[in-house]
């Protein structure tokens, strides 16, 4: 008996032993102070400028926030995230400051009246740009500031709280008038949830298709629908000189939109019954335009929910969609129907048709034209110039067409791929007309347009230019771009005619700051701010653009980082980090072109992996991972692991030939699809020491309606889902593997789950994993201390696993 209860305790201490080591709970750790500055440090300010170019607001903002003011009360419903204090998203990024800055004189002002522990966002100028509006969050409601540029003075003006759980919740009408969603509730009277309830929560399909995402947080009983409703409902209020009237009745007011003559809403207005299987977006909704009294004067539609949307790319409901007004009339509304029945592989010689109806919208609406592919939107110009785009995400082209308003014509002016980067002709230049809309800025009599490509991209780096469009010819003439050796990309056009630009510029050494260029007179570049660079701890440290090839022949790139007095011949080959995002191609050429620059300004975000050069590691940071369609016939999935492998090895051979990376100690990691690319890679090869996986998915099949750009189904493709699942192959990942994940993620397809049953199927079948979950975060995480532990766990990991390996 004696004996019995010797093993009997040595089992049970044997037993306490492995429990600690499976849990290994610890407090909050830090990493080393180099990595520590880098993450804490403040950014540089946000900056925004008036249409005049007088005036700019800076905005400034805390690095991050600490997990206890991520730890308050919040309701996950509808797909939403609710602080239930004071009607608004709970996980907002704030602005702490403002301050107003003359661009003629170059002094700074101090906003005065700003409200203490300012909490601000959704700034936006008044029409006029002589003041300018923005929402402050406190614990218990929310109020709208307006600053008056010329007092520099800010002061509270709704009487009522603003209700944001809906999104962007005010707009001007004119300097003196906004318009805003108030609050009808007390968050004391919140209905409290029953200890009994009324019966079970039941849902049934009665033979209809409804394929739907994995959406997070959504209704999950008949309580959560009354919490939406009860938070969702709002009173529309025009606040005009400080007097407040009500607008129409109380409702679930979703968006509303000024008609540019001011005189009508565009209101999306959410009904019941609200969905189980979609967000608040996607519920059963009446879209009317209403007078600023609030009576309707037309019901355009009313929208089923979305559920039942057709998978696949490129297929939608056959409802209308897209209604929008044409900013370059008073009041005209616009939609776009489709005419294949919202199945896009649908023989037809047409996919959709755009409609519209005047003022004061009687009657039905009439044609405009009808797109070849899926219609995507219209920028308006005047009375002869709109661009129309059409798009198919399942062929990843786009189609913009010139569409001449008064003749009622539709011409193609350029075709590309999507993931053609070289031949992208940069985006419209816009000019506000006379109703205050930004419309197409056109130039030389009307025959061009101005086209503006921040990103640049081609076979130097990415080289920002401006260019004009000829609508004969349909050649687009670079008028100015970015010279080599510097990223120099335009914000504004603040004068088209006299070419007067707003431009932000850096380089690897220039802290990004902004400059007033002036291409006619091509005077001096006046810069406008002076900001200091915020990562002292960074300089010395290399940076490069490198370029390989994978063994197909596909050329490859990928941003290489060297800690800071690293010398090759002296100091030989270092460990290595890979950071990766896999991305789909159907075209080989368009996954060959080089994006980025390495003439950039190094900043640092939470999720970045160049914190690990200041320890040591050469850093490859976006390595490119493309997989490409093997043929006409074939999608990019259709061989995907051979693909990363070939992506991974082309990398490393890199590193190993360039002598800088020692190819035996090589750590590969990623966030969201890169985690799923990381876990994959350590289940089919063995190339790396270690793995750093944050935030995936890991199983396929827990988004059987697609995922990323793959639009088959699990029951289309089963053998693809199960292979690209590394959960799959768990017995197979015997290298050592970190996994982070965000116990609140609320991204689609990546639930916390990913990451728990990926951990319990590694550890299950003898791999070497530790699970790290990090409370309250989401799918990007922002608590302060949580960062700071990320950080160390992965430093931690890599100087265990890769650093310190022989």
């Amino acid at each position: 008996m004696r004996k019995m209860k010797h093993i009997f305790g040595m089992g049970m201490l044997l037993f306490a032993f492995s429990f600690l080591y499976g849990q290994d709970a610890v407090s909050y750790q830090a990493p080393p102070k180099e990595i520590a500055d880098l993450l804490l440090a403040k950014p540089t300010p946000a900056v925004r400028i008036d249409s005049k170019a007088e005036w700019m607001l800076l905005s400034e903002r805390n690095s991050y926030p600490t997990v206890e003011e991520l730890g308050q009360p919040e309701n996950r419903i509808a797909g939403l995230r609710l602080n239930p204090n004071n009607f608004s998203p709970s996980r907002q990024s704030f602005i702490n400051n403002f301050t107003l800055k003359n661009i003629k004189t170059g002094k700074e002002l101090p906003v005065t009246g700003l409200p203490a522990n300012l909490l601000a966002g959704n700034a936006n100028w008044s029409p006029s740009d002589t003041k300018i509006a923005f929402t402050n969050t406190t614990g218990s409601k929310v109020d709208l500031y307006v600053i008056d540029i010329a007092t520099q003075k800010a002061t509270r003006i709704n009487k009522q709280a603003v209700n944001t759980v809906l999104g962007v919740a005010y707009t001007w009408v004119d300097d003196n008038t906004i318009l805003y969603k108030a609050t009808t509730q007390s968050a004391a009277n919140t209905p409290k949830r029953p200890i009994t309830p009324k019966g079970p929560t039941i849902q049934q399909s009665l033979g209809k298709t409804a394929p739907s995402p994995t959406f997070q947080d959504l209704i999950k009983s008949p309580y959560d629908e009354q919490l939406f409703e009860y938070y969702a409902t709002s009173q529309l209020i025009q606040n005009k000189n400080g007097v407040e009237t009500n607008i129409g009745n109380p409702g679930i007011v979703s968006t509303f939109t000024l008609s540019p003559n001011k005189k009508y809403m565009l209101v999306r207005t959410i009904k019941k019954p609200f969905s189980y299987l979609v967000t608040a977006n996607g519920f059963p909704s009446t879209i009317s335009i209403n007078d600023l009294s609030g009576k309707v004067i037309k019901v355009l539609a009313e929208l089923p929910s979305t559920e039942g949307t057709p998978s696949g790319n490129d297929n939608t409901q056959n409802v209308p969609r897209g209604f929008d007004w044409r900013d370059d009339e008073a009041a005209t509304i616009t939609w776009a129907m489709p005419l294949d029945s919202g199945l896009i592989k649908k023989q037809v010689d047409y996919h959709d048709a755009v409609y519209s109806l005047n003022a004061p919208f009687t009657g039905e609406g009439k044609e405009l034209f009808k797109t070849k592919m899926r219609y995507a939107g219209t920028t308006w110009g005047d009375a002869s110039l709109a661009l129309v785009t059409e798009i198919s995400r399942s062929k990843q082209t786009s189609r913009v067409s010139r569409y001449n308003t008064t003749a009622n014509t539709l011409e193609m002016l350029y075709e590309r791929n999507q993931t053609d980067a070289y031949n992208n002709p940069g985006a419209p230049v816009g000019t506000k007309n006379k109703f205050g809309r930004t419309v197409i800025q056109t130039t030389d009599n009307g025959t061009k347009i101005l086209m503006n490509n921040a990103t640049g991209s081609s076979p130097k780096g990415d080289l920002p230019f401006l260019a004009k469009f000829d609508l004969t010819t349909k050649k687009n003439d670079i008028i100015w771009r970015c010279k080599e050796g510097s990223f120099e990309m335009i914000e504004e056009v603040i004068d088209a005619d006299k070419l007067v630009l707003l431009t932000r510029r850096e380089s690897q050494t220039e802290v990004p700051n902004y400059y007033i260029k002036n291409l006619v007179l091509r005077l001096a570049d006046r810069p406008i701010t002076n900001f200091a660079n915020p990562y002292p701890g960074l300089i010395g440290v290399t940076k490069e653009k490198i370029q390989y090839k994978r063994a197909d022949g596909v050329d490859l790139t990928g941003d290489l980082y060297l800690p800071k007095g690293y010398n090759k011949d002296k100091d030989g080959p270092l460990p290595v980090v890979i950071w990766a995002y896999p991305r789909e191609f159907n075209s080989a050429a368009d996954a060959a072109q080089i994006r980025g620059s390495k003439d950039r300004f190094t900043t640092i975000s939470w999720a970045s992996p160049i914190f690990y050069v200041t320890q040591g590691y050469a850093i490859l940071d976006n390595a490119e991972m493309p997989i490409v369609a093997p043929g006409t016939d074939k999608k990019p999935n259709d061989n995907f692991i051979a693909q990363l492998q070939s992506n991974a090895e082309a990398a490393i051979n890199k590193l190993a030939e360039m002598r800088v990376g020692d190819r035996k100690r090589v750590a590969v990691g990623g966030h969201s699809y890169g985690a799923f690319m990381t876990a994959n890679l350590l289940a089919h090869t063995n190339l790396f020491k270690a793995g750093i996986a944050r935030s995936g998915a890991y199983n396929r099949t827990l988004t059987p309606f697609g995922f990323q750009n793959e639009d088959r189904t699990y029951w289309q493709a089963p053998q693809l889902y199960n292979e690209m699942s590394p959960f799959s192959y768990a017995d197979k990942i015997k290298t050592p593997i970190l996994l982070i994940h965000g116990e609140a993620d609320d991204n689609t397809g990546t639930y916390p789950i990913n990451s728990e049953r990926l951990f319990a199927a590694i550890k299950g079948n003898g791999g070497t994993v530790r699970f790290v979950f990090l409370p309250y975060e989401a799918h990007s995480y922002r608590g302060k201390e949580n960062l700071l532990h990320m950080l160390w766990e992965q430093n931690q990991w890599l100087e265990k696993y890769v650093k310190g390996t022989k």
